[in-house]
């Protein structure tokens, strides 16, 4: 685990954060400019996101070292609208989806990422590991009359000899080299090595031209109607959810990896505001960059500081340096995230794998396939909360018991252990023997707890089977949270609540 945050700006902090920023900012270019151009947006269109969020998110967000920009896992859910209906559309979709990540925000909705199971953060980021480190790989490819193929012969040679001399830099310099970021002079040296020995191989240039001025306000010219709000609606909600998600979950993981705690809900503030301005500044919208965030903390970054820098070394590019950035090798890029991928990797949750009970492995294992085959990071988190939430629900359910006997006085006693609720009911039903049973039979809830709609309706038809059968059935030891739900609920069932005060109710 890396330190805690400092509190503190000298200047060594203050250096650090520069030289991270940088690294930030070098590393988030590429990427930003492939999704942009994936979705058939202008390449400016996603550095102009990269700036926007990692701005904005910075000075506001919820998690100091947290780097915004221009992500894949937003602007995928946007490519089939893109298509049917054109860039302006999309810039309007960006703006409305920031509006429902502030109303998330506003609610205070953004602390329920914290019910993610630590399975499923295990899946989450050994699957997004993988992704980084396969994505990759394409920089080993070039298009050859609309298609995509494998490097061959000098190429092939050239770039591997590149990347290879990028890790055993990093490698390096994070073990001998503790003042600067090691992911940084990676990229350092390997340009320098090409510049100085004119090696040809494929450079930023050859993904797009990045020169342009300072993003415009710029209103999304669309139909202003209810048929347009309609159209873009489901991919703004979508986009929101799968913004967020990815957003809160990689807080959640440099919370774990830095031993601190961010907050939630003011981050969910900070990444619609954003978005909201990405609308409006001809962006294409994003969300927390886990890749670029370890990059970041991995550099010594701990606070909001190299993240401002790393937004506004991008506009400075696109404004002036361009053609000065355009020459860096993507083979010093691509080394610097295998890294990254290696470093994201939980390998702690390898060793602990034969120790995991079997429904977390299995979890576990189900993120993380559906992240690496799908690269959709919202679905395999929600597939695994899912999952993990089902075998929870079963779990209790067969838990659920009961001891029974017959006091002097021959009143049945049922004394109930575990919570009743839409899983537990029918076990629940099959304890009680409504024919068998003398004529008042006391149940009592003092371990126990009536937890939701379906235990309610299960305790009122089992009343009902003990009054047609001409029994009187009781409840006793209600905690104050069943009383109100049966109370609330006395227009639709008929119980009996045994109300006496001598009684004492456990509060759970």
């Amino acid at each position: 685990m890396l330190s805690s945050i400092r509190t503190g700006y000298s200047p060594l902090n203050i250096r650090t954060e520069i030289l991270a920023g940088l690294t930030v900012a070098m590393t988030m270019i590429p990427e930003s400019l492939s999704f942009a151009i994936l979705a058939g947006l202008s390449p400016l269109s996603g550095l102009y996101a990269a700036f926007i969020m990692g701005l904005i998110t910075s000075v506001l967000g919820g998690r100091p070292g947290l780097v915004s920009g221009g992500a894949g896992a937003t602007i995928i859910v946007l490519i089939s609208l893109m298509k049917s209906h054109g860039t302006e559309y999309i810039f309007a979709t960006v703006a409305l989806a920031g509006v429902i990540q502030l109303l998330v925000g506003f609610f205070k909705l953004g602390k329920f990422v914290r019910l993610v199971p630590e399975s499923v953060m295990y899946g989450f980021v050994n699957g997004l590991a993988v992704v980084i480190f396969m994505s990759q790989l394409t920089q080993f490819k070039k298009e050859v009359n609309g298609q995509s193929v494998w490097l061959q012969g000098q190429e092939l040679y050239t770039m591997a000899g590149l990347v290879v001399l990028t890790l055993i830099t990093v490698l390096l310099a994070s073990r001998f080299l503790k003042k600067i970021p090691s992911a940084l002079l990676g990229i350092i040296v390997v340009f320098a090595v090409t510049l100085i020995f004119q090696i040809p191989t494929k450079s930023i240039k050859d993904i797009a031209d990045i020169s342009g001025g300072f993003p415009a306000f710029h209103i999304p010219q669309v139909p202003f109607s209810w048929q347009t709000f309609m159209t873009i609606l489901p991919y703004a909600g979508i986009m929101a959810c799968v913004g967020l998600i990815e957003s809160l979950l990689t807080l959640n993981v440099v919370d774990e990896y830095t031993n601190t705690r961010g907050n939630t809900n003011q981050e969910c503030l900070a990444q619609g505001t954003a978005n909201l301005a990405n609308g409006f500044f001809a962006g294409m919208g994003g969300c927390a960059m886990i890749a670029q965030t370890f990059v970041n903390i991995t550099s010594g970054s701990r606070t909001r500081v190299s993240a401002i820098i790393s937004s506004l070394v991008i506009l400075i590019i696109i404004m002036y340096a361009s053609p000065f950035i355009e020459k860096i090798p993507m083979a010093a890029l691509t080394g610097v995230m295998m890294i990254v991928a290696i470093k994201t990797f939980n390998w702690g949750s390898v060793k602990i794998f034969n120790r995991m009970p079997l429904p977390d492995i299995v979890v576990m294992i189900i993120v993380t396939f559906v992240t690496i085959i799908l690269h959709n990071l919202a679905l395999a988190v929600l597939i695994g909360v899912v999952i993990s939430a089902l075998v929870f629900a079963w779990e209790n359910a067969v838990r659920i018991r009961a001891r029974k006997y017959i006091d002097h006085q021959g009143i049945k006693h049922y004394e109930i252990y575990g919570p009743l609720f839409f899983g537990s009911t029918k076990v629940f039903l099959d304890k009680f023997d409504v024919e068998n049973d003398p004529e008042t039979v006391i149940v009592n809830f003092q371990d126990s707890r009536i937890s939701d709609m379906s235990a309610i309706e299960t305790i009122h038809k089992l009343s009902k089977k003990y009054k047609e059968a001409n029994k009187t059935l009781v409840l006793k030891y209600l905690n104050p949270d069943s009383i109100k739900l049966l109370k609330n609920a006395e227009a639709i069932i008929e119980v009996n609540i045994d109300d006496d005060p001598t009684y004492k109710i456990p509060v759970n």
